[in-house]
């Protein structure tokens, strides 16, 4: 993580407990958390359990002794990377929105030198509340940074916007705030997962693939500023926040959805393992099991890939290539039939469903080896690759 110091506000509210979670999450990355609790926060969390859970002491008030200097809101913030609180009442919003300085997290707000993140939880009702979007407006156009909020179930038993996001995606949006935007202004199309063939209304032909890498190439394109629609196969994975996501199960379906989108695109990036037939004529019905042998007729799906690249006006086309042997040549003769500026290779023994893998990236240039490491490390090298390539920027 780029992030190596985080001032961490917590204000007052139920998503308080959240909170610390988050803190976990951030120590766990390696970041030194410095967490500033409000007055009103500390009647749902207490310093204790962040103090465990960070190793540095939790300040509360603004007249702290702690801090030799005796000017906590400043010592507090040097050296940080970001202030971030979370969840951000709607109260602590408009002291902000104010310029309000009269506790220890709204003052070194004010007096912080790096970016400010805002994390809001509330009522759904607080959160539309026309003073509540006049506060957010004018936050906005002083350069803090919004995560969220989410939609969903509340604590009030209502259901809108309003919902903290979850301590996983604070963490993921805050990684992206400090990732060089390579990709700026661009739209990315992006395909994941497998395809799904039925055979009949319960079983179908599908393979092994988890959907981690397309995933982590959409999180990595969002991460460098673009605009991404990330078209998804089966998965149980969550796509990054801002992504625009199209479920489908079929290879037939996945083609459909590139179409819809593809005009859009500035850039197409393939990863999904899609399978290369379907069966004619799937039973809507479970054919019941008996003992003769079941014959399955098959027919080709069509290659999306090779669709988009051969449009009259394409989008820059990247393609994935899982091979079992001679990996290199199978996959370069791939690139060459399709016409494509970038296919990126790998071991489909050694990548599906694992967390780590070793990329071969192929181009006009030569041979590009990512040696391995996790998946999403990998996706962050491509899209950089990518970038180059796309801007004309390649040495």
């Amino acid at each position: 993580m780029d992030v190596k110091r985080i001032v961490l506000g917590v204000t007052g509210g139920v998503a308080a407990y959240k909170a610390a979670e988050l803190a976990r999450l951030l120590v766990k990355d390696g970041v030194e958390v410095q967490v500033v609790l409000t007055a009103a926060a500390q009647h749902f969390v207490g310093p204790a359990t962040f103090q465990a859970i960070t190793g540095q002491p939790v300040f509360t008030d603004l007249w702290d002794e702690r801090i030799d200097s005796g000017m906590a809101h400043i010592e507090l913030t040097r050296g940080a990377d970001a202030v971030l609180v979370a969840p951000a009442s709607a109260d602590f919003m408009a002291k902000l929105a104010q310029g309000r300085a009269d506790d220890l997290l709204s003052t070194l707000c004010l007096a912080r030198a790096g970016p400010l993140l805002l994390a809001p939880a509330m009522n759904r009702q607080m959160w539309e509340h026309p003073a509540t979007r006049r506060n957010i407006a004018q936050l906005e156009a002083d350069g803090v940074i919004l995560l969220g909020p989410a939609e969903g179930e509340q604590a009030c038993g209502e259901t809108g916007y309003g919902r903290l996001l979850e301590p996983p995606q604070i963490v993921e949006a805050l990684q992206a705030q400090f990732r060089p935007k390579l990709l700026a202004g661009r739209k990315v199309l992006i395909t994941a997962g497998p395809t799904f063939e039925a055979i009949d209304a319960v079983r179908g032909i599908t393979n092994l693939s988890s959907g981690k890498m397309g995933y982590s190439v959409a999180r990595a394109a969002w991460e460098s500023g673009a605009a991404v629609t990330l078209v998804s196969g089966p998965t149980c994975l969550a796509p990054p926040l801002q992504a625009h996501l199209v479920r489908v199960t079929s290879a037939q379906e996945m083609l459909e959805a590139v179409e819809a989108h593809v005009d859009a695109a500035d850039i197409f990036i393939s990863v999904a393992a899609v399978a290369d037939y379907y069966v004619l004529n799937p039973s809507e019905l479970k054919i019941k099991k008996d003992a003769h042998i079941l014959t399955l007729e098959l027919a080709p799906n069509p290659d999306i890939l090779a669709n988009v690249a051969s449009r009259a006006k394409p989008p820059f086309c990247v393609g994935f290539a899982a091979e079992i042997e001679d990996v290199e040549e199978y996959a370069e003769l791939k690139r060459r039939r399709k016409h494509l500026p970038l296919m990126v290779a790998n071991n489909a023994r050694e990548a599906i469903g694992t967390d780590a893998v070793e990329l071969l990236l192929l181009d006009d240039h030569g041979r590009h080896v990512l040696p391995r490491a996790d998946k999403l490390t990998q996706a962050r090298r491509l899209i950089e690759h990518i970038a180059r390539l796309y801007h004309g920027l390649f040495q």
